[in-house]
């Protein structure tokens, strides 16, 4: 390679994710190849120069450094496998959705086929990718990842290694991503009551952010309770939280007045009930993990009431 030129790098899988990374490693300068079971989305990054091949195989070929972004890890090696010949001497990061035992399965299948394997999250949105401020985690090889990391921090300037166990990248990614649904289904919920009252959403979005904020500082503390097992002296107990949803589940005129379903709450006003059941009332909302490691008694639950949990 000659001095100054920047490696060159293959991209599987041309979804808007997919898309927004071959973007971001063709602004980086580096000769970008593509592939995509339907090749017109390549277009647009052909018109930017990359190079595209309609083949997997010859898209693997081209680079030693292959990104797959596809759905999933069976979709990733689905596709890899009329190419699995080229593979031998090439790093595969595999940018995807899946579960710890599906990535180290992935890493296993790369391993028998010679080839070098790091899993990779984006912890962002396609548009997001490539700025200084944009999370992703890896995992693996640590002298794979270092050899790599140039080519890599094209993608985003906060680029993290989680560790050598190749699956602790998708271990974060699901740890991070059962928070993701449930702030937004929130976020939605606050929506529905502001405008029906005639008010815009967008006159929630600066209270929304400092309240996530706050939510942030707290985190440390809930985290520390968590490792001790000590629950006793809580910030914020579950009763607190016991009784503001019990209090939306006794009063059906707030969900009319808003023509709103709170009914996506039901999950969690259980586990509040139970919590409450097994004695922990006066304890930190954290203890709240303890119920999480452990199978709800077989009683069935209260169900919930049809203006709320």
């Amino acid at each position: 390679m000659a001095e100054g030129r920047k490696p060159p790098v293959t991209v599987l899988g041309l979804g808007l994710m997919g898309t927004a990374l071959a973007g971001a490693f063709l602004g980086a300068g580096h000769p970008t190849t593509v592939w995509n079971r339907s090749p017109a989305k390549a277009a647009p990054l052909v018109a930017l120069g990359a190079v595209h091949q309609p083949e997997a195989a010859r898209a693997v070929a081209a680079s030693p450094l292959v990104v797959a972004c596809l759905t999933t890890y069976e979709a990733t090696r689905e596709t890899l496998e009329p190419a699995a010949g080229e593979l031998a001497g090439r790093t595969l990061v595999t940018l995807n959705s899946g579960t710890p035992p599906a990535a180290r399965a992935m890493a296993a299948w790369a391993a028998g086929h010679g080839a070098r394997f790091l899993d990779g999250s984006v912890m962002s949105v396609p548009d997001a990718v490539g700025r200084p401020d944009t999370l992703l985690h890896y995992s693996g090889d640590r002298a794979v990842f270092d050899e790599h990391a140039g080519a890599l921090a094209a993608l985003g300037g906060d680029t993290v290694h989680l560790g050598a166990e190749v699956d602790l990248a998708s271990l974060y990614d699901s740890a991070l991503a059962g928070a993701l649904l449930p702030t937004l289904l929130g976020f939605f919920q606050g929506a529905v009551l502001i405008t029906a009252r005639g008010l815009p959403a967008g006159s929630l979005v600066p209270y929304s952010v400092k309240w996530l904020e706050k939510i942030g500082t707290i985190l440390p503390a809930l985290a520390a309770e968590i490792d001790s097992g000590d629950y006793a002296e809580p910030a914020s107990s579950v009763g607190i939280f016991h009784d503001g949803i019990e209090a939306m589940a006794e009063d059906p005129a707030m969900g009319e007045e808003a023509d709103i379903d709170f009914s996506w709450l039901a999950p969690i006003a259980a586990l509040l009930r139970r919590a409450v059941a097994e004695g922990h009332r006066e304890h930190s909302i954290s203890v709240l993990t303890e119920l999480l490691r452990t199978p709800p008694p077989s009683a069935p639950e209260r169900a919930p009431s049809p203006a709320g949990p």
